[in-house]
């Protein structure tokens, strides 16, 4: 015998119910003998306890949602069942749909529905549901009869998640079953009656199992039977490592034993209802989950066997909304019968406990529960310990709404060393605060409490952990499609397979924005789609740009493995970078003025990086592709001592004067360096030291060095008439007419010597001018537009340490931009 269940979505509609007849007529087709137990249509019984409540207050709509449910049965019917029979079978659904409509009636007009009335109300669901689906099935060839398990399911008078009498119940199963044992049953699931309270061929009074009790149903008939298997039928591949809809790479797990699905639906797997683990495992029946909607997949098989995957862990769950309460003070130290005189207050007033935790000081005890449950166990606790309260012994309750529990199970991580160091680490780094721990001696469940806003974040953060660690996904979000911006997008399309082959890391833009327009839908890594930002965004998105909207839609995603990317100049966006960082989102710029600006500011951002321990990474700020902040941090992390830096800071101003020489004109020079696209649209800016302020002043402060802009000294070499120049044109004009001045002064250089502008940090002073160099210097061999920065240390003194090459260009510096983030992969991989 196999006892199989189908719940409400898999019997929402009809051609759901017509799938389901195609799979029964295979079990038949092969031999099989089975039972089989029905929800009721999906929907069905939220919408008759919606009834009652309006009928109890008063609210006439109760009829409209009455007339609602009844159409979708008859119609159901009607679809379904062929003309022969249809007669007979609306008779009897009239029957039962009038008798619902009078309990309806009755609360109606004495306002009230106790849980016994309640009961008998969603009980409809379940009788009219099977018997609609017993008169299809034997419609189509399936010799079914339907099964009120009223007359079988004996328990108590708790309605609403009432227990059964398992001694008689499965004495009425198995006589039951003996009798018709030459036709298919179709069991109502959910309910049952109370024992010894009919009246002959009555049943007595109705009861339900509890919400899920379907399952339960099943179980139960199972253990009467003695069953050879218990197939559960749902919507889903199985069991799965987690919440599909929270988790997009969840899988279906093959196997696991009862123990890990007992934790699993604990702790918010809602594909097992808890009680019905308990039949099965008693007599050990082996139990599938299955899809309704892919029955040809094997699902998840519950059993008493240990899944032999290398997976230490099984599955991660989690309980989205609960309350953690905290007992603490002086009091409790030492003192025997603290937690009983606690529990017991809790259990006298209902109130059930998810999670308990106890520090090993014993000044405190935290535990969960369910949120509308706080109030009432903090009234029952503060009771239970009235006297501590006054004499000040103890404090009154703490109660800290809005957290989930996130719990990994497994019986794989017993004895298996760093599960807990791998759990809160990937927690950490994804900046979720982890506000409780609990972990039994089992070891087959490690549970923390979380604040509920963090829940999807680390159930994605943990499943890449425990299933996915040889992947790593990082979510970008980029700030700018500029020349830069742009470059970078096609770096990612070009590099995406190879980075997901051959290092793990698999990007994933969620969010792209330029100074017009914004988007947060995430974007197919194709080279032909992001070629372009501008235009990808043009066909995205008709959301206008704006910064404080983006942080605030990153903030509200949540992502783990989140790295913000500026690829701007912007001010604006720049101001935004505590607040990115304070959410826990890693930072990769090439924009120099967050760590240009005010030194608090600067060590403002590093601090919280460091507090978040997320990565605020800006080594494109000073050479672009080049490694100069960190070969800087690891010459001082390894101890040793910078005397110098001296530096070509500005690739524009590289190749100005790598080519100003006696026989050029020193305007001619300008004046192609900007048709090369070296300088900015305003010269000026280039030369009068704007850009390499910044980089020298982050240079700086990176050696330690707690300077301001105000601080820097440049020795100006461009005319005050080309400096004072209203626009760009009469600047040039202006260059023209210096062209004299510049030839007076590469003519004071000795033979042989150059022109460089040289940034340098020295004694505590940063300075920039031009200076004269010969041969034996470092930066005479200087040419184009390459930079270079030359340190002199303790240890690299008499021959100073060189890094040289390209300083500016879109394809260098999305190179830099772009190798900052594949090591933030790394960091969390």
């Amino acid at each position: 015998m196999k006892v199989l269940k189908f719940g409400g979505s898999s019997v929402a509609k009809p051609e759901r119910i017509l799938l389901i007849v195609a799979i029964l007529q295979k079990y038949q087709a092969r031999g099989d003998k089975f039972t089989v137990v029905f929800s009721a249509f999906g929907g069905v019984t939220d919408g008759l306890i919606d009834m009652a409540k309006k009928a109890e207050h008063g609210d006439m709509s109760y009829l409209v949602s009455f007339e609602q449910v009844k159409e979708r049965h008859l119609s159901a019917a009607k679809e379904l069942i062929s003309k022969d029979k249809l007669k007979q079978v609306l008779a009897h659904l009239e029957k039962n749909l009038d008798d619902l409509l009078n309990v309806l009636k009755g609360i109606y007009l004495i306002q009230e529905v106790s849980m016994r009335t309640l009961d008998y109300v969603v009980s409809f669901g379940e009788r009219l549901s099977n018997f609609i689906i017993a008169h299809i099935l034997d419609n189509n060839g399936v010799s079914a009869e339907f099964l009120d398990a009223r007359y079988i399911i004996k328990t108590d008078r708790n309605f609403g998640a009432a227990k059964v009498d398992f001694p008689e119940t499965e004495k009425l199963i198995d006589r039951y079953f003996n009798k018709h044992a030459d036709k298919v049953q179709i069991v109502t699931g959910f309910i049952g009656s109370v024992k010894g309270s009919g009246r002959g061929k009555d049943f007595g009074l109705t009861t339900t199992l509890g919400r899920g009790g379907s399952d339960y149903t099943a179980a139960i008939l199972a253990s009467g039977l003695n069953a050879e298997v218990i197939e559960i039928w749902t919507d889903v591949d199985g069991v799965l490592t987690a919440d599909p809809r929270k988790v997009k790479k969840a899988f279906t797990i093959p196997t696991m034993t009862y123990a890990e699905a007992m934790e699993m639906s604990h702790f918010g797997a809602k594909v097992i209802y808890p009680p019905t683990l308990v039949p099965a495992l008693r007599k050990k029946i082996p139990l599938y989950i299955k899809n309704t909607f892919n029955p040809d997949y094997v699902g998840t098989l519950v059993s008493t066997v240990k899944n032999k995957s290398e997976h230490a862990v099984q599955g991660i769950s989690s309980i989205s909304n609960v309350s953690l309460l905290t007992i603490s003070g002086s009091g409790l130290f030492g003192t025997p019968g603290v937690a009983g005189r606690m529990f017991t207050a809790l259990s006298n007033n209902g109130v059930n406990v998810i999670l308990i935790t106890q520090g090993s000081s014993e000044s405190s005890i935290s535990f969960a529960v369910q949120p509308n449950d706080a109030e009432k166990a903090k009234k029952s606790v503060d009771a239970a310990f009235d006297s501590e309260l006054k004499n000040g012994s103890v404090n009154p309750l703490l109660v800290e709404p809005e957290l989930a529990v996130i719990a990994i199970v497994g019986e794989n991580m017993r004895f298996r060393q760093g599960i807990a160091g791998t759990m809160f680490e990937a927690l950490g780094k994804n900046g979720v605060n982890c506000i409780a721990i609990a972990q039994g001696s089992s070891e087959l469940n490690i549970s923390v409490v979380v604040p509920r806003t963090d829940e999807s974040k680390a159930l994605n953060a943990l499943h890449e952990a425990f299933f996915l660690s040889e992947t790593m996904t990082l979510n970008l979000f980029i700030v700018g499609t500029g020349l830069i911006g742009s470059t970078l997008l096609k770096q990612i399309a070009k590099q995406a397979a190879f980075l997901k082959t051959h290092h793990s890391i698999e990007l994933k833009i969620v969010g792209l924005s330029n100074s017009r327009l914004m988007s947060f839908e995430p974007l197919a890594l194709s080279h032909e789609s992001l070629f372009e930002g501008g235009s990808l965004l043009k066909a995205h998105s008709s959301q206008p740009a704006d910064i404080a909207h983006f942080v605030e839609r990153m903030q509200t995603m949540n992502l783990p493995n989140a790295i913000f990317v500026d690829c701007t100049s912007n001010a604006s966006v720049a101001h935004a970078y505590k607040e990115i960082l304070e959410s826990s989102i890693s930072i990769v710029t090439p924009n120099k003025i967050a760590n240009s600006g005010s030194y608090d500011r600067y060590l403002e951002l590093k601090a919280t990086a460091r507090k978040k321990g997320v990565k605020f990474m800006y080594e494109t700020n000073v050479g672009a592709g080049l490694p100069v902040i960190s070969t800087l941090n690891d010459l001082m992390n390894s101890g040793d001592d910078v005397l110098k830096i001296e530096g070509v800071l500005s690739g524009s101003l590289s190749y100005i004067f790598n080519n100003f020489k006696k026989e050029t004109k020193f305007s001619d020079v300008v004046k192609q360096a900007q048709k090369l696209g070296y300088t900015e649209p305003d010269p000026r800016t280039d030369l009068m030291g704007v850009d390499v302020k910044r980089k020298l002043l982050i240079l700086a402060r990176e050696s330690g060095l707690p300077l301001e802009e105000k601080d820097i000294i440049f020795h100006y070499f461009l005319p005050e008439t080309c400096v004072e120049a209203p626009d760009v044109s009469t600047f040039f004009k202006e260059l023209e007419l210096a062209d004299n001045y510049f030839s007076k002064l590469i003519n004071t250089l000795p033979e042989g010597n150059k022109f460089r502008l040289i940034a340098k940090i020295e004694n505590k002073t940063a300075t920039i001018g031009l200076e004269s160099v010969n041969i034996k210097n470092p930066f005479y061999s200087l040419d184009g537009s390459d930079n270079m920065i030359v340190f002199t240390t303790e240890r690299y003194n008499d021959r100073p340490l060189v890094v040289r090459g390209p300083g500016a260009g879109a394809e260098v510096t999305a190179a830099g931009i772009f190798a900052e983030i594949i090591s933030i992969g790394k960091y969390l991989l």
